[in-house]
C-alpha cells in the first residue's frame, strides 16, 4: 500500500519533503494562515461587514490542505488575530468592527474543514465543476453561523433591523463576489494541486 495514503491530505511532491513530518504540516498550516491573512486585507470597507477575499483563501486552502490541516490553517489565523493585525483593514479581535464580523470568522475553520473533507471524500480536486459546487456549501456554513452572530450583534447594540435588512446586510450583497470567488478557488485547486506535486 503507498505509505502516503493514510495522510488526511494529499502530499507533497517526495522531492520537495520525503516524508511526512510534523515541521510539514506546521509549515503547511502557517503558510495557509498567511494566504488567507494576505488576501483579507484586500477589502471593500462596506458597513457592518466589509467586502473582502478572506473566503477566496478559506475555500482554497481548505481545500489544498484537507480537511484536518485546513481547519488547523484557520484556527491558527484566528489565534494570529489574538496579537496580530491579520483581520480585514489590518484589525485583531480588539476591534470595534469584530463585535459584527465574528460570526464568519469562527465559521472559517469548519468550513476549511467541511471543503477539505468533501474534496477528500469525492475527489473534486480533479473535476473543476464539482469543486465549485463543494466551495458553495463552504460558504453556505459562512453564511449560516455569520448572519445568525450578525443579527444578535446588532440586536445587542440596539440596532435592531427586518429579516430582509439582515439577510442584505450580512449575505444577499455578497452572493455574486462569493460565486465569483468560489469559482475562482475551484479553478485554483487542480493548479494548486500540481505545483505541490500530488500523489495518490
Amino acid at each position: 500500500m503507498n505509505p502516503t495514503q493514510h495522510l488526511p491530505y494529499l502530499p507533497l511532491s517526495k522531492s520537495i519533503f520525503p516524508s511526512r513530518s510534523l515541521l510539514r504540516d506546521v509549515l503547511l498550516i502557517l503558510g495557509g494562515s498567511a494566504v488567507v491573512a494576505l488576501l483579507a486585507q484586500l477589502e471593500i470597507p462596506t458597513q457592518p461587514v466589509p467586502i473582502t477575499l478572506q473566503t477566496l483563501g478559506v475555500l482554497l486552502v481548505g481545500a489544498v490542505l484537507g480537511s484536518r490541516l485546513g481547519f488547523g490553517a484557520l484556527a491558527a489565523y484566528l489565534l494570529e488575530g489574538l496579537v496580530l493585525p491579520v483581520f480585514s483593514g489590518g484589525t485583531t479581535w480588539s476591534h470595534p468592527r469584530i463585535a459584527f464580523t465574528a460570526g464568519y470568522l469562527i465559521a472559517f475553520p469548519f468550513a476549511a474543514y467541511l471543503v477539505g473533507y468533501l474534496v477528500e471524500r469525492f475527489a473534486a480536486d480533479r473535476v473543476v465543476y464539482r469543486a465549485f459546487g463543494l466551495m458553495l456549501l463552504g460558504n453556505l456554513l459562512i453564511y449560516a453561523v455569520g448572519v445568525a452572530w450578525l443579527g444578535f450583534a446588532l440586536g445587542n447594540v440596539g440596532q435592531y433591523t427586518g429579516l430582509d435588512a439582515l439577510l442584505y446586510a450580512g449575505m444577499l450583497k455578497f452572493l455574486v463576489g462569493d460565486l465569483i470567488k468560489a469559482a475562482i478557488a475551484a479553478a485554483l485547486l487542480p493548479l494548486a494541486w500540481r505545483w505541490l506535486g500530488p500523489q495518490r
